[in-house]
């Protein structure tokens, strides 16, 4: 067996698992520890690796980091009546806004990474391996013994509209800090991080104190108004918060219902630290922040077939306009509005027809959708 055939052999384990330790490439090629060494420090100086966790110089993915669940959608077959039993149909999808962002981003062209936390489960090996055939690498995240694969059921009624959900996702609270610190190579290799509030208080201030040192511009999704306590008070370093109107509601304290106090809220929000704003206003639209001022910008209205999803797609779209370099919010909102109408119109929680030629086809200089609120 000749060095260069070992290296080549070394190569392709760390292909296979970037996370390998030198100990494991030294007991899997029957070689000395100094020369596994030896091996990695000639891949760096090739290029083909880029440093420490064995990065591997492909194009910088996107880094989704927080849910991967287990979707159980119920949805009444007619108008829901309360307090009695509702003839109804029932599915079980994946979802977890981590993880539907990381899919829609993948049918959007994009190299994409996921860390999430599963149980050693069938529904987490399912996870995974539907995952993996998206395109999604989830190399990095964390299998747990001891607990089950976190699960999220919606209950929807006859129009396809979100009455009540509930969550079973505690296991996320084991993505901590220092596991965050253990996949540091790999999240600085990212051209872009996304991360939902699943994710532990302390967790989330990891990651913005990262965004402020490694230039990764981190993106932060909201998922609920009881998880915005995890949000911290200091937002330094955060690129984007995306949130709909509640839970900016509570992030400031106070009720909302004209655009001058959103404009302020946002104003608020962004004193705070964080660069820009979009606040989702469900069938509505959105608002976005343009310095001191807000852009209102008007949903589709199309015939829904299932909520579940929309929110998700609507963020992967506007991340998937940044990365192509342009920090035009509007131009991201406006591609954003057309993945939430199309994942409406599908009974999938990521809508299989998505492909980037639809994002593409929606330029900074069509002006077809309204670019200012009324005021309010």
């Amino acid at each position: 067996m000749t060095d260069i055939s070992k290296k080549e052999q070394l190569y392709q384990l760390i292909r296979a698992n970037p996370f390998i330790s030198q100990q494991d490439l030294a007991v899997e090629l029957r070689l000395s520890r100094s020369a596994v060494a030896g091996h990695i420090a000639g891949l760096i100086r090739e290029r083909r690796l880029l440093g420490r966790a064995y990065v591997l110089p492909d194009k910088r993915p996107v880094m989704c980091i927080g849910a991967a669940n287990l979707d159980r959608k119920l949805r009444t077959i007619e108008t829901m009546q309360l307090g009695t039993s509702n003839p109804a149909t029932a599915e079980e999808v994946y979802g977890g806004v981590a993880r539907n962002i990381a899919e829609n981003l993948a049918r959007l062209n994009l190299p994409v990474a996921l860390l999430t936390a599963v149980g050693d489960d069938s529904a987490g090996r399912n996870l995974q391996d539907h995952a993996d055939a998206a395109g999604i690498d989830t190399r990095g995240s964390l299998k747990l013994q001891d607990v089950a694969t976190g699960t999220y059921t919606a209950i929807l009624d006859d129009k396809g509209e979100l009455v009540l959900a509930l969550a079973d996702m505690a296991l996320y609270d084991r993505i901590t800090p220092a596991f965050l610190a253990s996949r540091l190579p790999q999240r600085s290799a990212a051209a872009m991080t996304v991360a939902d509030l699943n994710l532990p208080a302390d967790s989330i201030t990891a990651l913005l104190e990262s965004a402020r040192t490694d230039n990764v511009p981190l993106v932060i999704v909201a998922v609920s108004q009881p998880k915005m306590a995890r949000l911290p008070a200091d937002l330094g370093g955060l690129r984007l918060l995306i949130l709909n109107r509640g839970e900016l509601d509570t992030r400031v304290g106070r009720a909302l219902p004209t655009e001058a106090d959103v404009r302020a809220a946002c104003n608020e929000v962004c004193a705070q630290g964080a660069r820009d704003v979009i606040v989702t206003c469900g069938s509505q639209g959105v608002y976005h922040t343009r310095g001191n001022e807000l852009v209102w910008l008007a949903a589709h209205q199309v015939e829904v077939v299932d909520v579940t999803g929309a929110g998700d797609a609507f963020s992967a779209a506007v991340c998937w306009s940044l990365y192509q370099g342009s920090d035009d919010l509007t131009l991201a909102c406006r591609r954003g509005l057309k993945v939430a109408a199309m994942t409406l119109e599908s009974p999938e929680t990521v809508s299989p027809v998505l492909a980037a030629d639809i994002l593409d086809e929606i330029h900074d200089f069509d002006l077809s959708a309204p670019l200012f609120p009324s005021k309010g």
